[in-house]
């Protein structure tokens, strides 16, 4: 048995869920759902982000307190366990939470020997949450929120990034450490070029909202710093009272999620907070896997409610149901690159995979064997193991793992259309119930296959074989 830690990000409150972290949860719940079936032990993570000007300003606009409105909006992340149909093991950490906060402070005081104060001004983007140079601006604006940053000066504490430029050089040149591949290449190319230290705190006279500096009221953290401390504080980091810690991070593989935005953030910034937070000359291990995933458009654009383009996991689920919701994200989203979706090819891949394909292949074949069959074809709940599957798992390649099963289903239909056991059965019965046999078996290996992508459907396929009884359509044709 192998032990993983696996987190997503923890997406900031000021706003509803939207498709990408949906993508992002969904393309995690699958990797744990994968190796918990393999036997392996897993601590899977996810949270908020709830400190930082972009909640004070969204707090303040609504009229709220900002504990009251990070309140609110976390609920809303915590009921996606529920609608996305996440693994129970699911653990939450919020931001505000004391103990996270208790960490945070740890952290800054193990990076103490990095962190020095000096007057900064600079150009200032609230949706990013940071400091842009000119280089990174398109037209004076900032390309991701096509917003004018903001001129600021004030004294802040800086970390001393520069000074982790070899070590990080050393750890990016590891090949996996970054996936895809390419990526690693891009954040290594970027360390190469040359580092520049971080601003890692605020004045508290202009934002209130975060994590006090230790020994100086008069600054805030910067909100990366102190959401960046999360992925270790949930395991109880520094404390580690339950060795979640010692047993998950220290002793098993890392693995961490995000979108293709966020590889300054979790490959170099996080990277080198770890390097810095040694104690007493023990190290910290730096994340051993991160996955980057691309980004979800609509009609060839950003997503935007401007735009009136934005497709919600809500809207998706009350569509086409949970797990057909799970299938379309994991099967026709590109794990690494920018997708393009619209709603008519999601009612294309839905009808074509699931009404005419899966849905279809397990009404024809439960209902020859609920007619020919005596009793159930397979009596017990066989593990299974695909090689095959196995590896693109590895990969994070949940297109190719979900095709491959696809396959299984196309080639099943295909063998169900040359057999014709339907007009065999008639007249050799023990030749056509030999062949309903043999596609129960088939069926049910596709069924506990499919499981880490559609576990309800997995569930209602292995329940209905069992039972040897065709179950409700599982499916329904869209109106």
């Amino acid at each position: 048995m192998a032990r993983y830690y696996l987190t997503t990000t923890l997406p900031y409150v000021n706003a509803k869920p939207h498709i990408g972290f949906a993508l992002e949860l969904v393309q995690a719940d699958a990797w744990v759902r994968h190796h918990e079936s393999l036997g392996d032990e897993v601590f899977f993570n996810t949270g908020t982000d709830e400190h930082g000007q972009k909640i004070w300003e969204a707090a303040q606009k609504e009229g709220k307190e900002a504990k009251t409105y990070v309140d609110l909006y976390a609920e809303e992340f915590k009921k996606l366990k529920v609608s996305l149909g996440l693994s129970d093991a699911l653990s939450f950490v919020r931001t505000t939470d004391l103990h996270h906060e208790a960490a945070a402070k740890e952290m800054w005081k193990r990076c103490e020997k990095d962190i020095y104060k000096k007057e900064y001004e600079g150009l200032y983007c609230v949706g990013h949450e940071a400091f842009l140079t000119e280089k990174d601006l398109v037209d004076g604006l900032c390309p991701e929120h096509k917003t004018k940053p903001k001129l600021l000066k004030e004294k802040n504490y800086f970390f001393a990034l520069s000074k982790y430029q070899e070590r990080l050089i050393e750890y990016l040149s590891r090949p996996g450490v970054i996936v895809p591949e390419w990526r690693r290449l891009e954040a290594l190319q970027f360390v190469k070029s040359g580092l520049e230290d971080f601003s890692i705190s605020r004045e508290k006279a202009r934002l209130s909202w975060g994590v006090p500096v230790p020994g100086d009221d008069s600054q805030v953290m910067y909100v990366w710093f102190d959401a960046l401390t999360s992925y270790i504080s949930t395991l109880g980091w520094p404390e580690d009272s339950q060795e979640n810690f010692k047993k998950f991070w220290e002793e098993g593989r890392t693995i961490q999620m995000a979108g293709k935005d966020q590889v300054r953030f979790q490959s170099i910034m996080w990277q080198a907070m770890i390097m810095s937070a040694s104690k007493d000359g023990k190290k910290i291990k730096n994340t051993d896997v991160v996955f980057y995933h691309g980004f979800i458009n609509s009609g060839g654009q950003k997503m935007s409610k401007s735009l009136g383009n934005v497709i919600s996991p809500e809207d998706l689920i009350a569509k086409y149901g949970v797990d057909a919701t799970r299938y379309l994200l994991l099967r026709h989203v590109n794990a690494t690159e920018d997708t393009d979706i619209t709603w008519d090819k999601l009612d294309e891949w839905y009808t074509a995979d699931l009404v005419n394909g899966l849905g279809n292949l397990v009404a024809r074949i439960m209902k020859l064997a609920e007619v020919h069959l005596g009793g159930p074809a397979v009596t017990a709940d066989k593990k299974t193991e695909d090689k095959s599957l196995i590896n693109a798992m590895a990969a994070f390649d949940y297109n190719l793992f979900t095709s491959l099963i696809w396959m299984s289903i196309s080639d099943l239909d295909q063998q169900i259309q040359e057999e014709q056991a339907f007009a065999l059965v008639k007249k050799d019965a023990a030749a056509g119930a030999a062949l309903i046999r043999a596609y129960v078996e088939k069926l049910f290996y596709i069924g506990k296959w499919i499981e880490p992508a559609m576990p309800r459907t997995s569930a209602a396929i292995v329940g209905a074989i069992m039972a040897n009884k065709k179950p409700d359509n599982l499916f329904p044709r869209l109106a």
